[in-house]
C-alpha cells in the first residue's frame, strides 16, 4: 500500500467520506470565512463583546462573570481548532507522496498536542469550577468563587510554546505553492483535497474545507492570541491571582536587545509579488515588515486583517526602479477608469448642488471611492523590490516617489539598529493591526466629504529652474507631484542634468488638477534608472488665494539641496481625460512653436545636446565634422519627438558624435532657418559694409529684429561653438570649420539668392564667431513676479 492509499485509509477510519457531499450536507469554507461562527461567546468570534479598556468601572462580580463567559468561549473555540488541525493532518502523507519531497507541515502534530493539552487542562478547571458554583440562597461569600478559578498558568505555558509555530510560519508560503502544484498536477491529491471534513459546533455540522483554508488556520489562530489575552486581562480584577500571570503572558516576546516590538509606520501599497496587483496594508515594525490583507467591516462587524507575508529587517536589501511606463493595454485600462471617475465626480457635484438630497450624493461618492481604489491599484509605476538573505523576495508598487522615499527612509532607520527578529510572535501582530494601525484606509481623495475651498481646480504650472548645494557633481532631475483626483497624471519629472554641482533645467511642467492642496518635490541623483538616490524632498501647501496667473518664484530647501522654482495657476473646469496625451514633436517644427510648448527660449534638444558635447566631446577630434551612426541619430530624433526625459537619458549614454549629429540634424530640419528669410536682404546689406565695427553693429541690429526664440537660440549656439573652437588644438575644429558646418543651417539662403552670394554666409558666421562681446542668450522665459524671490524652509 503506497502513502496515498494509507492516507485514504486514514480518512475512512475517521468516517470521512471520499466523495463530495451535497450542498445540504456540507458548508464549504474558504480562507476568508469568519472564524468560529459556532462559538458566539468566544473572543475569536467577530460579534463577541468588546469589553472596555477600563475594567475598574465594573464591580469584581461583574468582571468575573464576564471572565467566565470569555473562558467558556475560548474552550469552545479550542475544540473547533483541534478538529481543524486533525483535518489538516489527514492529507499530509498524500502530500508527501504527490510532491516527492518532505512535508512542509512537520510541526502540525506538535501544535495539535500543545493545544490538546491546553484544551484538556482548561476544560478540567472550568468543569471543576462550574460544579462548585453556589446555588440560589447559598452563603453570599460563595459568590466570589471566581477568585478560586486560576487559569493564568495555562495561558502562560501556551504562550511560551508558541515557538512551535515557527516552522509552520516559515514554510507557509512555499507550502501553499506546493499544494497548488500538487492539486493541479495529481488527480489523486485533488480528490483527497476535496474530501477534508470536520465536525463543527454542537450540531455536528460537517464542514468541507479548501486546503488553503486549512493551511491558514494555524496562522490565523496564533495571530488571535494577543486579543484573547487582552480580553481575559480586561475581565480579570487586579487582585485576582491570575492577573499577574495573564499580564506576563500578554507582554509577548521581547526583542533580543531588550526592546519591545513597536509599530514604526503603516500604509497601503500594491503588492505585485504573485504576478497580479493587490492592494495590501503594510506594517513596518522595529524588526520586520508585515504585509496583510485588509477586509472591510460589514454589517456592524469589525475590520479584519489576514496574514500575507513577512520579511525580517535583518539583512533586508531594497532596490527601487523609477518611472516604469505602462503598456498600451494598461494605458487603455487607466484611461477607461479615469474617464469613469471623472463622470462620477461631475455627478457628485451635481447632486451636492441639486435638490435630490444626501442619499444620491452618498451613492455617487461610494461609486467614486470604488473606482478610485481600482485606479490606485493599477496606476502605480514605482517598483520597490525587497530581498531577504533567506532568498525570499517581494515586489511593491507605489504611485508616489515621495511616499516610496518615506518608506525607504523608515526601513533604513530601523535596519541601522540591526535588531534580530524573534520568530514566535511574528503573526501575533496581525491580530493587533486593527488597534495599532495609524492609517485607517487607502489614500482615496473621494473619501473627503468636505473639500477645502482653498484647493485648486484648473492648470497648475511649475517651472523648475536650478538647484544648488550638491556635495559632489551629479546628474540630477527633479520629480514634482500633486495630490487631488487623478483624472490626469499627477507626477512629472524634469530631464536629467549634466554632471554638475549646480544643475539647471529651466523646464516647465504642467498639471491638470482637481481638488489639489499639496505639491511635493524631490531632487534625485540619477543612476541609470535603478536605485537612484533621493538627495532631498519637501512639500508645499497650495493655496488658491496666493496663486494666480502670474509666476511666483521661490526657493525651496530640500534638506541640503536648494531648488528654485516658479508657480502659477489658472482656474477652470477640467475637460474629460483624453485617451492619450497628444504628441508634441520638436523636429521639423517651427522653433517658435517648440519653445512655446516647452516654455523656454532655447529648445531643450539644443541645450541638452550642446551641454553633452561640452561635457565629453570638446577633446574629440573632428567633433561636428565626423558623423555618428545615422540609425542612432534617427532613434534619438524619434525619442525627442515623444518623450524628453527618455531622450535625455539616452543622450547621456550615446556616442558623442551621435549627440553632435542630433544637434546638426535639428537645425537642418527646421522649416525656417534661425535667421528668417525676410531678414536675409537686411543681413546681405550688412555684409557689404566695409568697416568691421559698423558691419557688426548692423548685423546685431538685424539679429535683434528676429523673434526672441530665434535670436536667443542663435546666440546660444554661437557661444557653444566658441567654446568648441577654444579646444581647436585638440579637436582640430577651427572657427572656419565650424562656420562651414553650421553656416548653411543657421543662415540658410533663400532660393532666389542661391548662386549670387556663394560662401559669404559661412564667412559671416565666422565673423560673428570671432566677436568677443556677443550678447548672452536668454534660455528660459522670464518668470516675473511683483515681489522679491521667496525662500521656503522645509
Amino acid at each position: 500500500m503506497d502513502l496515498y492509499q494509507e492516507a485514504v485509509g486514514y480518512l475512512k477510519s475517521q468516517h470521512v467520506p471520499a466523495v463530495v457531499q451535497t450542498e445540504t450536507e456540507v458548508m464549504e469554507e474558504d480562507v476568508f470565512q469568519e472564524e468560529a461562527d459556532s462559538c458566539p461567546l468566544s473572543p475569536l468570534h467577530p460579534e463577541s463583546v468588546d469589553f472596555p479598556d477600563t475594567p475598574t468601572l465594573s464591580s469584581p462580580e461583574e468582571m468575573l462573570e464576564r471572565r467566565l463567559m470569555v473562558l467558556k468561549g475560548i474552550l469552545e473555540s479550542e475544540e473547533v481548532y483541534l478538529r481543524e488541525l486533525e483535518a489538516l493532518l489527514m492529507p499530509m502523507k498524500a502530500l508527501r507522496a504527490s510532491a516527492g519531497r518532505p512535508s512542509r507541515f512537520c510541526p502540525v502534530p506538535e501544535i495539535r498536542d500543545m493545544h490538546q493539552s491546553f484544551f484538556s487542562s482548561l476544560k478540567e478547571r472550568l468543569s471543576a469550577h462550574c460544579r462548585s458554583d453556589p446555588g440560589p440562597g447559598e452563603d453570599e461569600q460563595m459568590s466570589y468563587t471566581g477568585f478560586e478559578l486560576v487559569v493564568g498558568d495555562l495561558f502562560l505555558k501556551m504562550v511560551n510554546q508558541l515557538g512551535l509555530y515557527g516552522g509552520f510560519i516559515g514554510n507557509y508560503e512555499e507550502a501553499v505553492q506546493v499544494v497548488h502544484k500538487c492539486t493541479q498536477t495529481d488527480p489523486r491529491f485533488r480528490t483527497l483535497a476535496q474530501s477534508m471534513m470536520s465536525n463543527i459546533g454542537s450540531d455536528k455540522t460537517r464542514t468541507k474545507y479548501t486546503f488553503e483554508a486549512l493551511l491558514y488556520k494555524p496562522l490565523d489562530r496564533v495571530t488571535k492570541t494577543t486579543l484573547v489575552l487582552l480580553d481575559i486581562l480586561k475581565t480579570t480584577p487586579e487582585t485576582h491571582q491570575d492577573f499577574a500571570l495573564v499580564h506576563r503572558a500578554n507582554e509577548g516576546v521581547t526583542l533580543s536587545h531588550g526592546m519591545r516590538r513597536k509599530l514604526m509606520r503603516d500604509g497601503f501599497v500594491v503588492d505585485a509579488s504573485e504576478g497580479e496587483r493587490h492592494m495590501r496594508h503594510l506594517f513596518l515594525y522595529t524588526d520586520l515588515l508585515l504585509c496583510t490583507r485588509f477586509k472591510h467591516a460589514t454589517r456592524g462587524k469589525q475590520d479584519q486583517y489576514r496574514f500575507g507575508w513577512f520579511l525580517p529587517l535583518a539583512g533586508l536589501k531594497l532596490c527601487w526602479i523609477a518611472d516604469q511606463h505602462h503598456s498600451p493595454d494598461a494605458q487603455l485600462r487607466l484611461h477607461t477608469i479615469r474617464t469613469k471617475m471623472h463622470l462620477l465626480r461631475q455627478q457628485l457635484r451635481q447632486h451636492a448642488q441639486g435638490s435630490k438630497g444626501l442619499a444620491y450624493a452618498a451613492r455617487s461618492r461610494k461609486k467614486l471611492e470604488q473606482v478610485e481604489l481600482m485606479l490606485l491599484t493599477h496606476s502605480p509605476v514605482y517598483t520597490l523590490e525587497l530581498h531577504s538573505p533567506s532568498g525570499k523576495s517581494h515586489t511593491l508598487l507605489l504611485s508616489s516617489l515621495y511616499e516610496l522615499e518615506e518608506w525607504r527612509e523608515a526601513i533604513h532607520k530601523v535596519t541601522t539598529d540591526n535588531i534580530e527578529t524573534v520568530p514566535p510572535d511574528l503573526l501575533t501582530l496581525t491580530s493587533a493591526c486593527v488597534k495599532l494601525r495609524m492609517t485607517q484606509q487607502p489614500p482615496l481623495h473621494s473619501t473627503n466629504a468636505v473639500e477645502d475651498e482653498m484647493s485648486l481646480c484648473g492648470t497648475l504650472s511649475v517651472a523648475v529652474h536650478s538647484a544648488c548645494g550638491l556635495q559632489q557633481p551629479a546628474s540630477v532631475y527633479v520629480c514634482v507631484e500633486v495630490d487631488g483626483y487623478e483624472f490626469y497624471d499627477k507626477q512629472a519629472t524634469t530631464h536629467s542634468s549634466i554632471h554638475s554641482l549646480n544643475p539647471h533645467w529651466d523646464q516647465e511642467l504642467e498639471f491638470q488638477v482637481d481638488a489639489a492642496q499639496e505639491l511635493r518635490l524631490l531632487c534625485v541623483s540619477q543612476a541609470d534608472g535603478k536605485n537612484d538616490t533621493v538627495l532631498g524632498k519637501t512639500s508645499v501647501k497650495l493655496d488658491s488665494k496666493t496663486l494666480n496667473e502670474r509666476w511666483r518664484r521661490q526657493t525651496l530647501h530640500l534638506g541640503q539641496v536648494d531648488v528654485t522654482v516658479s508657480l502659477k495657476f489658472s482656474p477652470h473646469p477640467l475637460e474629460p481625460p483624453s485617451a492619450t496625451a497628444p504628441l508634441q514633436p520638436v523636429f521639423c517644427v517651427p522653433i517658435e512653436i517648440v519653445t512655446q510648448q516647452e516654455g523656454v527660449m532655447v529648445p531643450h534638444v539644443v541645450r541638452c545636446c550642446a551641454e553633452e558635447v561640452e561635457r565629453r566631446g570638446l577633446a574629440e577630434v573632428g567633433i561636428y565634422r565626423i558623423s555618428g551612426s545615422s540609425s542612432d541619430i534617427n532613434t534619438l530624433k524619434t525619442v525627442f519627438n515623444s518623450n524628453l526625459r527618455d531622450a535625455v537619458n539616452r543622450l547621456r549614454r550615446a556616442e558623442v558624435n551621435v549627440v553632435s549629429g542630433v544637434l546638426k540634424l535639428y537645425f537642418r530640419e527646421l522649416p525656417e532657418p534661425l535667421i528668417p528669410a525676410d531678414k536675409f536682404q537686411s543681413l546681405a546689406r550688412s555684409l557689404e559694409i566695409q568697416d568691421v565695427d559698423s558691419r557688426l553693429v548692423s548685423m546685431f541690429s538685424v539679429l535683434h529684429s528676429c523673434p526672441a526664440p530665434n535670436r536667443n537660440t542663435f546666440l546660444f549656439v554661437l557661444h557653444h561653438l566658441q567654446r568648441v573652437s577654444e579646444k581647436q588644438d585638440t579637436n582640430k575644429m577651427t572657427l572656419m570649420n565650424l562656420a562651414t558646418i553650421f553656416g548653411p543651417s543657421l543662415l540658410r539662403l533663400p532660393v532666389a539668392a542661391l548662386g549670387h552670394i556663394g560662401s559669404s554666409m559661412d564667412i559671416s558666421v565666422e565673423v560673428v564667431l570671432q566677436c568677443n562681446n556677443l550678447p548672452e542668450a536668454q534660455t528660459s522665459l522670464p518668470h516675473d513676479t511683483d515681489s522679491e524671490d521667496e525662500t521656503t524652509h522645509m
